[in-house]
């Protein structure tokens, strides 16, 4: 544990950094503005899963159908999950989607300052109420994600589990900035202090860090190749290209009520090998035209759009039928 000279050393170094090179993403405030605190929770939960640089995009399109947490309480859900659409793990979509309700039910259409209320909405675990809390209302609470456990880790020299990095981190946490010292760790671990190569001489704690960048191994899972067989039906009507597409059921494990290609058992004519990732698998999805049958719907371009497509799915109309979908 760092004394408290080298606490608020490396406390000064980390926010001096932040000021100078921290990211100007579209869901943070820019000095002189105002925190909204439902873009940060929307933010928030759009960065669980997904990567700052593919977040954005997304994220822009979602506050511009949703701009408030009244609009999207009362949003169809297929409405919310076609904006989601692209982004997987659509459990956070129809989660969020719940949560804006009671918060419009319980709370006025506000998003509760207290922790424990913030716990009790659908989707909101303890890093997450950390960081809404921290950055939108100034509350002084770490929000320890896997970049400051990678962070905490490098500078104790020792592998920590997120209690042990919490822990750490608390030791130098900035109580009078804990929105910008929060943020500065997310920033430092996701642009220089990375899993891989990491830029050394570029951060402002190397002066505190033990292992210059090495880590303990991961004890990740590899993700497993996985091969599936999907088929095309296009046909034109008054000039319009249209696609046959099912609906997953209510109950699937996984993408529930989104909109894909019906799975084939092989065919004659592939149109294309598409690559795809989904939690713990690589898939190799193999397209074969065909005929529609089964339980399905015909969608323009325009119907498609505005479906709860699987990414999958998404990716194939993009190539196979020229589709934008954006």
């Amino acid at each position: 544990m760092p004394t408290m000279l080298d606490a608020g050393k490396r406390r000064a170094a980390l926010l001096r950094w932040y000021v100078r090179h921290g990211r100007r993403l579209a869901w943070r405030a820019q000095p002189g503005e105002r925190v909204d605190p439902y873009r940060v929770w929307v933010s928030e939960i759009i960065l669980q899963q997904t990567r700052a640089a593919v977040a954005e995009r997304y994220f822009r399109n979602f506050v511009g159908r949703f701009p408030s947490v009244t609009q999207l309480a009362t949003a169809p859900a297929e409405t919310v999950l076609a904006a989601w659409s692209g982004l997987g793990y659509y459990q956070r979509a129809r989660r969020l989607h719940r949560a804006a309700q009671m918060v419009v039910a319980e709370h006025g259409g506000r998003l509760p300052r207290e922790r424990a209320a913030l716990l009790a909405l659908p989707g909101i675990g303890a890093y997450t109420a950390g960081a809404i809390l921290s950055i939108a209302f100034g509350e002084p609470l770490t929000a320890v994600d896997g970049n400051a456990v990678r962070i905490a880790s490098r500078l104790s020299g020792r592998g920590l589990s997120i209690r042990d990095a919490e822990k750490e981190i608390a030791t130098w946490f900035s109580l009078r900035h804990p929105g910008d010292f929060n943020q500065a760790l997310m920033d430092l671990g996701a642009t220089v202090c990375t899993p891989q190569s990491p830029d050394c001489g570029r951060c402002p704690l190397r002066r505190y860090c033990r292992t210059r960048g090495s880590l303990p191994a991961s004890g990740k899972r590899k993700a497993v190749a996985v091969e599936y067989d999907y088929r095309l039906s296009f046909r034109r009507r008054q000039g319009e290209l249209r696609v046959w597409l099912r609906q997953r059921p209510a109950g699937a494990r996984q993408l529930a009520e989104m909109w894909e290609l019906p799975a084939a058992r092989g065919g004659s004519t592939v149109l294309a090998t598409i690559r795809h990732s989904i939690t713990n698998q690589k898939i190799q999805a193999n397209i074969y035209a065909g005929s529609p049958s089964g339980d399905g719907a015909w969608f323009t371009e325009a119907q498609a759009a505005a479906a709860p497509l699987t990414g999958l799915t998404r990716k194939a109309l993009r190539r196979l039928a020229g589709w934008k979908l954006d």
